[in-house]
């Protein structure tokens, strides 16, 4: 499956079959096509770019792209795609890889996410296509318009944490923070990678890029550098709330030592005369009517002790 699509004021879509009747001109004067996109599966992607006069000197894998990056070549300007599916942050990402030349550019995506982000770019925007340089802009800023709104979703998640630790509730903090967390460290690493890849292309090594379009791809990196600080401090609140949790469970426990030695600072004294009492032997005090006089100390030990605990504001 190879569609190509051409560029210009409004996408313009072809057949192999007419691209290649119009990459012959007729006579002399007859201006070739103009810049097109080739957007293809794995399979077909070596015919997409032989269409596309692009040589690339690499793989043609998409199941091992590990990063968005882009990488500048002798004869074409390679770049990868890693993105992730908000639905499922941690599971599989949609990979796609890209090629350009001076003239075209060729995606490779095995998902139907590619065609996806060009209907939108041809159902919300004017001139989207008119250059290959606002192509790539809007290509990319398609899959990012909704990550502030995905993002604000994992804020009120945490506030509403911060919320249940605030009243003590803590039983499911931990099952619901790691998730979160690692979500956000997945992006945070995914807004960086954007960030260099925009950079990339701004730098425009090979000079495929008119200059004055270049600041599209500027712009491109501040956005990234703007969701991944937004990213940061998501964490950084997270941290915050996790802080939280610990200081009321520790709280928690500290109540609850604090109960055991009451307990325990009651009990001693008892267990003491209880066991002195208890040895039965001879010429002990009270030994053979002492029942009443036990039981007498033991409340008084006991008043002693609270009235001590109560004077220095332990109950």
């Amino acid at each position: 499956m190879i569609k190509i699509i051409r560029l210009g004021s409004q996408f313009t879509e072809l057949s192999v079959e007419n691209y290649q009747k119009a990459e012959i001109p007729e006579n002399k004067k007859e201006q070739k096509i103009l810049s097109a996109v080739f957007l293809s599966n794995e399979k077909d992607a070596p015919k997409a770019l032989s269409l596309a006069e692009i040589a690339y000197e690499g793989e043609l894998e998409l199941s091992k792209i590990e990063f968005c990056k882009a990488e500048t070549q002798q004869r074409c300007l390679a770049g990868s795609l890693r993105i992730p599916r908000f639905s499922d942050v941690r599971g599989s990402k949609i990979k796609i890889q890209f090629f350009i030349n001076s003239r075209n550019i060729v995606i490779i995506d095995e998902s139907d996410f590619s065609e996806r982000i060009l209907r939108g770019i041809r159902q919300s925007r004017v001139n989207q296509g008119s250059t290959r340089e606002l192509f790539l802009y809007n290509f990319i800023s398609q899959f990012m318009n909704r990550d502030l709104e995905y993002l604000g979703r994992y804020e009120k998640k945490i506030m509403k944490m911060e919320e249940d630790v605030t009243n003590g509730k803590t039983e499911e903090f931990l099952e619901l923070m790691y998730p979160i967390r690692r979500d956000l460290l997945i992006l945070r690493e995914y807004y960086d990678e954007l960030r260099d890849l925009g950079k990339e292309l701004e730098e425009n090594k090979n000079h495929f890029f008119a200059r004055k379009y270049l600041k599209y791809f500027g712009t491109i990196a501040d956005r990234a550098d703007r969701l991944m600080g937004r990213t940061m401090h998501l964490i950084d609140y997270m941290n915050q709330v996790r802080d939280a949790y610990q200081a009321q469970v520790a709280e928690q426990q500290n109540q609850n030592m604090e109960f055991l030695t009451i307990i325990s600072t009651i009990f001693f004294p008892l267990t003491l005369i209880t066991g002195w009492y208890g040895m039965n032997f001879k010429n002990m005090p009270e030994l053979e009517n002492g029942y009443h006089f036990v039981i007498i100390l033991s409340i008084i030990v006991v008043l002693i002790i609270i009235w001590i605990f109560k004077k220095k504001k332990i109950l």
